[in-house]
């Protein structure tokens, strides 16, 4: 029988709760019920196996001895005969409520629950052996039991809290046992007996955990969607999908308007709070033998991530579309015993068979918004003759964003926001430059679409230099493919022939790192024509490889972002800088926005910090090896709320962020680093 690792060496003795622990801890149900099988079949155990465990408290792996192992200095000579002793009386008095009963349990609940390791989690041995005698104190149940709202005012005032140190007093035990007993069954805690009151908690916090991690989910992917501003900005995603194994529904999906994934079993797919809930299961009700991880993956996308206005295109195999639609419903679960009861509506726009060279992805689905030239590709298929996609999605209707949007995000005030705004319409082209930390990635698309009115995604465009970024990542050049060589055009190509075809609004191109790039490689013949007064038809040039006569329109602008304190990086070139306006962003520490969030937290700790770095600042600024320009930002410092403001967070961004770069910039001075380094620390004490 084989059984989870319990010593180093050949196991020379248990306790009885340790025996319960091989099975109730966090494993899956059928390895438990793999491990009780073995149980029942060695000792001959006659009664039912179970088969449902909701409920049962469970030990974590990474401590599922009620002992310590024999090499431990904490394991005594008698650790193990102890929990024996404790067992033995528990159950007399579990059949045998008396004083003498009492007295032996409490004699031996005394001895052992100060072993190593045990506490609380020698109640949860006694529940398992005796469930309707004895309570478990596990975290669950003492959170549970604390609210009076849920087991009544007379638990809530018993029962220790969840924070709580153990209980070493076997008297105290069974007192909170006695208490516990007489409340059932009353006005306010109705639960029958312990079991129920236990599958109680347990669900109960599984559902608050459950929402506490889809909330702390939602707050990262909308923390991290509006990193670069795009909260509420609606884009269209590309979906490879197969109706069916071999695309065998696709006639009843295209005849029903709909599309359609299995897995049937799972029910109402929105009720998992994770792709890892849904991993799990799949596991459990399909097969354990795969990860499960490509099918978890596309339940949730298909249940979460598609939106409306997604286009979607039907595949067989790997090489042949066969289909192409809009989505146009939000997902639901169909009740009617459909193998396929997962669907979304679809207006079908296209039905066909056409083949492609490029190599599918294996799965069920995919979201190929990331492969542009891919979508261009498949798209291609559906074009007609005027080059149009036939039958293509409604005009979007972006939201709206205007100044005061800006100044409510940006740490920034009005009057620099304006010599901002007038300085890019003036030039077209500007530098954000600044030290670490100074907002420059945040403010940019945010500037973009301040200017612009609305949060239109199609009319910005990012991109980050680099060491190997080139002038045919940028125009154009020359691509391996399966013909040889073909001429592919680069990002900035691409985007203003979109601008000139849209020549009534702005657009926005934004290059992160503008100076790590070899600038002269990269743009080559650009360098006369991203100047603001040889913009236009008229300015045109001859690019390298096609030869084709080429201008930059009068309607786009460029936004660069450069870090002022990167020694490693060189000036940018003299050439180029002449065709830039360059705007310092400096930490926003004394700005009245950044004032009233550093009021809304009411962290005298983060005050304390907050004030430090202003010093630290000032002490950057007046060295003459560094300057304004190595000064520590205000964006290690946002985006909390006052539940984040904690000790170990501040330690984190004081330990982590702060001190390493005090190191980079006072590298030959250690005395310094280990002064302001000392100063960052004290503040948060």
């Amino acid at each position: 029988m084989s059984l989870p690792k319990l010593e180093a060496d050949e196991l020379q003795d248990i306790d009885p709760f340790t025996v319960f622990g091989l099975f109730n801890k966090g494993i899956t149900d059928a390895n438990r019920q793999k491990i009780i099988a073995g149980i029942a079949e060695v000792f001959d155990i006659g009664a039912d196996q179970p088969t449902d465990f909701e409920g049962i408290p469970v030990l974590n792996n990474l401590n599922a001895t009620f002992y310590a192992f024999a090499n431990d200095e904490h394991r005594g000579k008698h650790d193990i005969d102890n929990l024996w002793h404790v067992f033995e009386a528990e159950l007399v008095l579990a059949a045998d409520d008396s004083e003498e009963n009492r007295k032996a349990f409490v004699d031996a609940f005394d001895a052992a629950v100060i072993q190593f390791t045990l506490g609380w989690k020698l109640t949860m041995g006694l529940y398992w052996a005796r469930p309707y005698n004895f309570i478990s104190l596990d975290s669950r149940n003492r959170w549970f039991m604390a609210d009076a709202a849920k087991a009544g005012s007379t638990i809530a005032g018993t029962v220790p809290k969840e924070k709580d140190s153990p209980v070493h007093d076997g008297d105290r035990y069974l007192a909170i046992c006695d208490t516990i007993k007489s409340e059932l069954g009353s006005e306010e805690c109705s639960y029958a007996d312990f079991p129920s009151l236990t599958a109680a908690a347990f669900v109960e916090s599984e559902r608050v955990n459950q929402e506490r991690k889809a909330a702390e989910k939602a707050a990262a992917e909308n923390a991290e969607e509006n990193a670069l501003g795009d909260e509420g900005v609606k884009t269209t995603h590309y979906w490879t999908y197969s109706p069916g194994d071999g695309a065998a529904r696709w006639d009843d999906f295209y005849a029903r308007g709909v599309m359609g994934v299995g897995w049937s079993k799972l029910g109402n797919v929105e009720k998992y709070a994770s792709k890892e809930d849904i991993r799990k299961n799949l596991r459990t009700l399909y097969s354990s033998k795969y990860s499960q991880k490509n099918s978890a993956l596309a339940l949730w996308q298909f249940s979460r991530e598609i939106k409306p206005g997604d286009v979607v295109f039907a595949k067989r195999g790997r090489s042949v579309i066969i289909g192409r639609g809009i989505v146009e419903g939000d997902y639901q679960f169909g009740e009617n015993g459909d193998s396929y009861p997962n669907i979304r509506r679809v207006r079908w726009t296209n039905r066909g068979e056409w083949h492609t060279e490029d190599l599918l992805a294996m799965k069920t689905l995919t979201d190929i918004t990331a492969y542009p030239g891919l979508v261009e590709r498949l798209n291609s298929f559906f074009e007609d003759e005027g080059g149009e996609v036939e039958e293509d999605t409604e005009e979007a209707e972006y939201p709206a964003y205007t100044s005061e949007d800006f100044l409510s995000e940006v740490y920034m005030d009005g009057e620099h926001y304006r010599s901002l705004v007038n300085v890019l319409r003036a030039k077209k082209n500007i530098i954000l430059q600044g030290a670490p930390g100074v907002g420059k990635t945040f403010a940019a698309k945010r500037l973009a679409y301040s200017m612009m009115g609305v949060k239109d995604a199609e009319r910005v465009m990012m991109v980050q230099f680099h060491q190997s970024y080139s002038y045919e990542d940028f125009i154009e050049g020359f691509r391996p493919s399966a013909q040889g060589f073909d001429l592919e055009k680069g990002a900035f190509y691409n985007f203003c022939k979109n601008a000139k075809d849209d020549s009534d609004n702005d657009y926005f191109f934004i290059i992160d790192e503008i100076n790590r790039g070899n600038l002269s490689k990269i743009f080559g013949e650009l360098f006369m024509l991203i100047e603001n007064d040889k913009r236009g038809p008229r300015n045109t040039l001859q690019l390298l490889y096609s030869h084709e006569l080429f201008y930059v329109p009068s309607n786009v602008y460029l936004i660069g972002m450069m870090n002022t304190a990167d020694r490693s990086l060189a000036m940018l070139d003299y050439a180029l800088r002449r065709r830039f306006a360059f705007f310092d962003l400096r930490p926003a520490f004394d700005t009245e926005s950044f004032i009233a969030y550093q009021e809304g937290l009411a962290s005298e700790k983060f005050d304390r910090l907050i004030s430090c770095v202003v010093k630290l600042n000032e002490a950057i600024a007046s060295d003459e090896s560094l300057g304004d320009g190595f000064c520590i930002g205000h964006s290690y410092f946002c985006r909390m709320s006052p539940d984040d403001v904690t000790d170990h967070k501040l330690s984190a961004i004081v330990n982590y962020e702060l001190v390493p770069m005090l190191r980079e910039y006072w590298f030959d001075e250690p005395t310094k680093v280990d002064e302001w380094a000392g100063k960052l620390r004290r503040s948060i004490r």
